[in-house]
């Protein structure tokens, strides 16, 4: 069978081909006293609170359940536009906001709706794999520029307009990043977007960790400096809703019935039921739970990661928000008698029975001596994890 070259051009999601070989694993020595710890998939352990979850089964009972408008349910697009209002102090109405079936699937609106063939798209290395493959999908390329811990591991205004050539059509950037944890300086952001501005290009930001923001020089959304700005977002991450496939993305006016059009044909519109649980997310009683869900998200990172730099698993920068530790893995791995962070991670598998992912989906910017922790898991189950990786690098 002949397949297109698009689809060729598309890695395999190596996370999850790690993943595979976890879950393997796992039935293995499933009745064993070490059973598997999953610290490598970016999935909150949380599952939605009770209101979200009564919501829902209301929505079934009721027969709530046809499509709903491609842009999504009008109260819902309300609420998101009052989420902002009270959490970031941010104007962004309604009629801006668009309903999606995930992040993902408004990552690929936008990008159908901005990307030419042969456009390229700037972005850090290390990064998110997908988010450069729905470049890809739409005939763009993107374009990995390397970062450091000096810069965050994020780009820099001065780094996208040294990089910015005739084929550039704008940046992809993520506040706070998957796989670092770390945020855009808001004035630096800032700077970026006149850069893009100057050169009649598109900022577009993956913000669906910004509900998960620990420290108050960042948090801040984007879309408080420019309405321009192409923001993507989810109800993934903050209000830990990862299966019921649900997302947003702000939008300037003119780019609303374009993306209309695009989500009737490619989508209708996302799930109606998860739309209208979603509408007791932003209940005040949802709203502290989820308050309460994020300061346990910080105690896991302040336990976690000094625990890591104690074991020689250095961390460059502490992570500001999500949950993930991003660790230089070498002296681990010599320790362990292999190279590389993709033999790190089979090896602390097999001897520890910790799941972790390397860092090969994220970039070629020396992410080859890098792992990422995924904190989003329990505080026994991280002590545990500890422990053992402290026997097996001991």
């Amino acid at each position: 069978m002949k397949f297109s070259t698009r689809a060729e051009r598309i890695e395999p999601f190596y996370v999850m081909e790690v993943a595979k070989a976890a879950q393997a694993l796992a039935r293995e020595v499933a009745g064993s006293a070490d059973p598997i710890i999953f610290l490598n998939i970016g999935e909150p352990d949380f599952t939605a609170p009770p209101l979200v979850q009564e919501a829902a089964a209301k929505a079934v009972r009721d027969g709530a359940t046809q499509y709903t408008n491609a842009l999504g349910l009008e109260p819902l697009r309300e609420r998101i536009s009052g989420w902002y209002k009270t959490r970031f102090g941010v104007d962004v109405p309604a009629r801006r906001i668009v309903v999606t079936a995930g992040a993902s699937a408004a990552l690929q609106l936008a990008c159908l709706a901005l990307i030419e063939a042969g456009d390229e798209i700037l972005m850090p290395d290390p990064s998110y794999p997908c988010n450069r493959h729905f470049v890809s999908a739409a005939e763009g390329r993107a374009v990995l520029l390397p970062t450091t811990a000096q810069e965050r591991y994020q780009l820099s205004a001065d780094k996208v307009r040294a990089a910015w050539g005739q084929k550039t059509r704008g940046v992809l950037l993520a506040s706070p990043s998957n796989p670092t944890g770390t945020s855009i300086a808001p004035d630096e952001l800032r700077r970026i977007n006149d850069v893009v501005r100057e050169h009649d290009g598109v900022t577009l930001i993956d913000e669906i960790y910004l509900g998960l923001s620990y420290e108050e020089a960042f948090g801040h959304t984007a879309l408080a400096i420019d309405d321009h700005i192409i923001s993507i977002n989810s109800f993934s991450k903050y209000f830990n809703m990862t299966g019921w496939r649900l997302g947003w993305m702000v939008v300037p006016d003119a780019m609303v019935p374009v993306v209309e059009r695009l989500a009737q044909n490619l989508f209708i519109c996302a799930s109606t039921v998860s739309q209208h649980a979603a509408l007791a997310c932003f209940e005040p009683e949802s709203i502290a739970e989820y308050e309460r869900r994020r300061a346990e998200f910080k105690a896991r990172r302040d336990f976690f990661i000094p625990a890591l730099q104690g074991m020689g698993l250095q961390v460059p920068v502490m992570p500001d928000g999500a949950f993930y530790a991003w660790a230089d893995c070498t002296d681990a791995a010599a320790r362990l008698g292999v190279q590389g962070s993709w033999d790190t991670a089979f090896a602390l598998m097999r001897r520890a029975h910790v799941a972790v992912t390397p860092g090969r989906d994220f970039g070629t910017a020396d992410t080859a001596r890098f792992i990422r922790f995924s904190t989003a898991n329990s505080m026994a189950q991280l002590q545990e994890a500890v422990a053992r990786l402290q026997r097996v690098l001991a």
